[in-house]
């Protein structure tokens, strides 16, 4: 009888974890990311391999896309060179990778016009919460679809360069 409980106890643990859902978790085994370029005026991210395009994705951008972040909450997307320094599994952007803005340029131009340079901007998925959203909907982050993300966070790694262009 004890082998007949121990299998039915392995089936259903078995048919437990069929029903769970696909991790968001990738792996990647190809050419590295040697640095990721956004086009703002395009909407568009590549993943580089030196001077290959390995992916390119549609992005959307802070609510006010025109120019270089200045400000805290002026809704742009900062342009210029950056890193990745940072990863959130946990996001409320599904998941999300740090973006280093600001710089000490940043810095010292805010500084001087007596604000706050803002900070937290990220590449991220769609919000977690449930809402209406559009095109250029994020506070100054670069957006592309959970799938994509889930692509991208496995690519990419901390300390690629990002260049951000107008």
């Amino acid at each position: 009888m004890r082998p007949i409980r121990i299998c039915l106890l392995i089936a259903g643990l078995m048919g437990l974890s069929a029903c769970a859902a696909p991790s968001k978790f990738k792996t990647y085994n190809g050419p590295e990311v040697t640095r990721v370029i956004v086009n703002k005026g395009q909407r568009e991210m590549m993943l580089m391999h030196h001077d290959q395009v390995l992916k390119s994705h549609k992005v959307d951008l802070g609510f006010a896309p025109e120019g270089h972040k200045e400000f805290e909450g002026d809704g742009k997307t900062p342009e210029g060179e950056y890193t990745v320094d940072r990863r959130n599994p946990n996001s409320s952007f599904h998941l999300s990778l740090g973006i280093s803005y600001p710089n000490e340029q940043d810095i010292a131009f805010a500084k001087a016009a007596g604000k706050k340079p803002g900070g937290d901007i990220f590449i991220h998925g769609e919000p977690n919460k449930l809402g209406i959203f559009g095109p250029d909907w994020t506070a100054g982050c670069i957006s592309i679809t959970n799938t994509e993300m889930e692509r991208v966070y496995a690519m990419v790694k901390d300390g690629t360069p990002v260049t951000i262009n107008p």
